[in-house]
């Protein structure tokens, strides 16, 4: 049969459309499920073990610096990453400065790198020295959104310089050299597209390091700013500094911050990430504060720019995760193992119009006790007393964000336990122990449950009530990057070393 001209040019467009939504599908190009966060992957063909001395189910392995505490996403052919510079792949970056790699997603090879110096004189600790940059990156289109390590969170062009400097930012050898004599550019440095300075426009004070997975909502970013306490982790250093705030994305000009006064009561700092909750009739943002209390605040609307000036976000509900913690004084009970407030590290999760938050004592100076509870959003003010469904003990601190499939919920705590808990009732159905301390959070695909620790051991289960241990793969260094799935793929982040992992 002979298609027309016409004819066979709209099944070739219709043919691209299916093709590329499909293959847009598969990646992963932020951390979590878009917009509910849940870490759960719908990939396929993963492996139920690898081993990386004799190459069983590793596709590639690449170096990264000597540390690397952020989480690889998956976009368009590429990989980005964060780590540090401790071993360089530019020889004009030497010493220390936080990087984001762009990687090949066929073969992990280098196509760019954004390079950031670290704070000069930081003798607050606000720029860890070696952390290099941990926030996970967050791609849509050709833009690529990360917060650095000097909690700046810049827009960057997914080519890099490969295509010419891009405007309106034209400065990338001064911010990438600092007090050093600028650099000059070249094809396999990162472009910037504009910048957005959360210490010089707002005076945060970010400690130890900035951290943040950027929310992407119809034209705006929302952004947890890395509010903390002093270096000495006495006070807030500006409890007036706002914890939550929006970005134009297009220009990176502020539109709103919260207005909730939360500030005094961050225990150390704000590190979770926002979440999107979708109910029949609104859009709801929900944000993990560093005080422990969970919020869901109005998304904006996309005319909300319109007038110039910076909102409020609309608190529309709170939920106190920990309500009989000190509220006064809190920084007081700073080294208190047994009575502290509680502070909030992975993210919100929605499953089902329910919410599922992981949280309790400071991992370094707080009460040793961390809880995951369920509760249901629908309500206006403070919900703590109503919205609450279960809570489940966990045995440590927890600094990992749950996964929920399948009526189950699986989470970790820093005793080395990933807990597998009914997600309707919160009652245990078991626990597997790992060697090591755990900041990662556990990922379920392909049937299966990955989890990490901090002294390199990788622990595959079935994704099942009944538990189920597929395998334990020991590599030599420390992990605390959680594994993330990509068309077909499975990526593990060791400090040193991103693994691409594929069965055989």
């Amino acid at each position: 049969m002979i298609i027309s001209g016409k004819f066979s040019t709209i099944l070739g467009i219709i043919s691209f459309l299916i093709f590329n939504s499909y293959a847009a599908a598969a990646d992963q190009p932020q951390w979590g499920e878009k917009y509910t966060r849940n870490m759960v992957s719908p990939e396929t063909g993963l492996p139920d073990s690898f081993d990386p001395d004799t190459r069983h189910s590793v596709r590639w392995s690449v170096p990264l610096g000597t540390k690397s505490y952020s989480t690889p996403v998956i976009s368009q052919g590429r990989i980005f990453v964060g780590t540090n510079n401790d071993q360089p792949r530019d020889p004009r970056y030497q010493g220390d400065f936080g990087a984001l790699y762009c990687l090949s997603e066929s073969d992990g090879s280098l196509l760019w790198q954004y390079v950031t110096p670290k704070l000069a004189d930081d003798r607050s600790y606000q720029d860890w020295p070696n952390t290099g940059i941990a926030s996970p990156a967050v791609v849509e289109g050709k833009k690529v959104y990360i917060v650095n390590n000097r909690n700046q969170v810049v827009c960057l062009d997914i080519n890099g310089q490969t295509n010419g400097n891009d405007g309106p930012f034209f400065d990338e050898e001064n911010h990438m050299s600092a007090s050093e004599s600028p650099r000059s550019l070249e094809s396999n440095d990162g472009d910037i597209l504009w910048l957005y300075d959360l210490h010089a426009e707002l005076g945060v004070e970010a400690h130890d390091s900035a951290h943040c997975s950027v929310l992407i909502h119809g034209s705006y970013l929302y952004v947890c700013t890395s509010n903390g306490v002093d270096a000495k982790h006495n006070y807030m250093v500006n409890e007036n500094a706002p914890s939550l705030i929006v970005l134009e994305k297009s220009t990176g000009r502020l539109v709103a911050q919260d207005n909730e006064n939360i500030g005094p009561n961050i225990a150390h700092s704000t590190w979770s990430s926002p979440t999107l909750f979708r109910s029949t009739n609104h859009e709801e943002i929900v944000f993990a504060a560093g005080n422990g209390i969970c919020y869901g605040f109005e998304a904006l609307s996309e005319n909300t720019h319109a007038n110039g000036r910076i909102q409020s976000l609309a608190k529309l509900w709170q939920f106190d995760c920990d309500p009989t913690a000190p509220k006064e004084q809190i920084h007081s009970y700073r080294g208190n193992r047994e009575i502290s407030a509680s502070n909030i590290y992975g993210m919100p999760v929605v499953n089902d119009d329910q919410i599922y938050i992981a949280y309790g004592g400071d991992f370094w100076h707080g009460k040793r006790q961390s809880w995951i509870k369920s509760f249901n959003p629908d309500g206006n003010g403070d919900i703590t007393d109503s919205a609450l469904n279960w809570s489940y003990a966990l045995e440590k601190h927890c600094m990992s964000t749950p996964a929920i499939h399948d009526g189950l919920a699986y989470i970790t705590d820093t005793s080395g336990k990933l807990h597998c808990i009914d997600s309707k009732t919160g009652q245990g159905q078991w626990i597997h122990e790992l060697t090591g301390v755990i900041w990662a959070s556990p990922l379920v695909a392909d049937g299966k449950v990955y989890i990490a620790s901090q002294r390199g051991k990788v622990a595959v289960l079935k994704a099942d009530r009944e538990k189920t241990l597929l395998s334990e793969i020991q590599l030599p260094d420390n992990i605390n990057g959680s594994p993330i799935a990509a068309n077909g793929i499975l990526y593990i982040t060791a400090m040193t070393r991103l693994y691409a992992l594929k069965a055989n």
